[in-house]
């Protein structure tokens, strides 16, 4: 794979001055506002408890939660705050511990895919490199999303992992469970504490858990697609990743916090989710808008991933991988 062009070839020095700066109140305003909608929704579902309005309720949930495990990539990249102590308590706590993830986990692995990006050494390969699949595929893929299956798979996974090998000692594997997943126990259990204290203890499985397991699994599957699924080049860094353009409901729902400008931050991976529109801006304005790979929405992009059946289609393989925040899910 060729390597990305040094960034002083792309920007000119006063535009890298303008991408480089790190905020720790904008790293804190983003983390805040993420649970702020979350917090909203779930007072709305209080307030109005109709199966419509806790469904939708569900629905901005799991997006944020998607949101806070964007959020904790940048936190993994060092770029949610700039004190490294905030950044990492952000990243833990305010990200990655209630949505049963770890940065230090994730960094490691994450960085491998930018090392390696589509290529045989990349981690995130499994998930995008069978496609274009056909429609069939996809809905059915949709459909374990949406149903838990895909979710319920991960979280037994991640589970078995942290308990190690069966028939070891017992103090063994309960110390293996807790340093894998003793904090993020803890946070969730602090959390629906709260809701239990607030007269809303149902929320916590309803609403929290249930759309982890539901609607976040299904709009990362379309974060992971729109990213490395059918791009131009994988050995080209302007072509192994894609930007999405994203209206008002697709950053709400499935690209919240910038994050469908991915070929922008596999370009300049030192660069806040927040200055990514930023550097999309300069890079067309150097001349470099004809370069990148740009799709006009994300159901733009599905379309152009799939194809229509056909007889001679062969059966569909379930694969497992490593899914993009680090956990195992069915890439079938």
């Amino acid at each position: 794979m060729k390597s990305a062009p040094p960034a002083a070839s792309l920007f000119t020095p006063a535009q890298l001055q303008a991408l480089r700066p790190r905020s720790n109140w904008r790293g804190l305003a983003l983390v805040a506002h993420a649970w702020g909608v979350v917090g909203a929704s779930l007072w709305l579902a209080a307030r109005y408890p109709t199966p419509v309005v806790w469904l939708l309720a569900g629905v901005v949930i799991g997006s944020r939660q998607l949101g806070l495990l964007i959020l904790m990539h940048d936190a993994a990249h060092g770029l949610l705050a700039r004190s490294p102590w905030l950044n990492q308590l952000l990243g833990q706590l305010g990200c990655a511990w209630p949505t049963f993830a770890d940065t230090r986990t994730y960094r490691a692995y994450h960085l491998r895919h930018h090392a390696h990006t589509g290529q045989a050494e990349d981690p995130d390969r499994g998930l995008t490199s069978h496609y274009p699949i056909t429609r069939r595929s996809l809905w059915r893929k949709c459909w374990r999303d949406v149903s838990g299956q895909t979710g319920f798979a991960q979280r037994r996974a991640q589970c078995r992992a942290a308990l190690g090998t069966p028939g070891t000692a017992y103090r063994q594997r309960a110390a293996g469970f807790w340093r894998a997943l003793g904090p993020q126990c803890l946070t969730n259990a602090a959390l629906a504490l709260a809701l239990l204290l607030m007269g809303q203890g149902a929320a916590y499985l309803w609403l929290w858990l249930l759309p982890l397991l539901t609607w976040q699994q299904l709009v990362l599957r379309l974060r992971n697609i729109a990213e490395h699924a059918v791009v131009p080049d994988a050995h080209d860094p302007f072509g192994n990743a894609r930007t999405t353009r994203a209206n008002w409901l697709a950053r709400a729902l499935v690209a919240p916090y910038w994050v469908n400008y991915h070929l922008e931050h596999h370009l300049l991976m030192w660069v806040p989710c927040y200055r990514l529109p930023l550097a999309h801006a300069f890079l067309k304005a150097n001349g470099y808008g004809a370069r990148l790979t740009l799709s006009a929405g994300y159901l733009r992009v599905l379309a152009e991933v799939t194809r229509a059946g056909s007889p001679e289609d062969p059966p569909d393989v379930r694969v497992r991988a490593m899914g993009t925040f680090g956990g195992g899910f069915s890439a079938e």
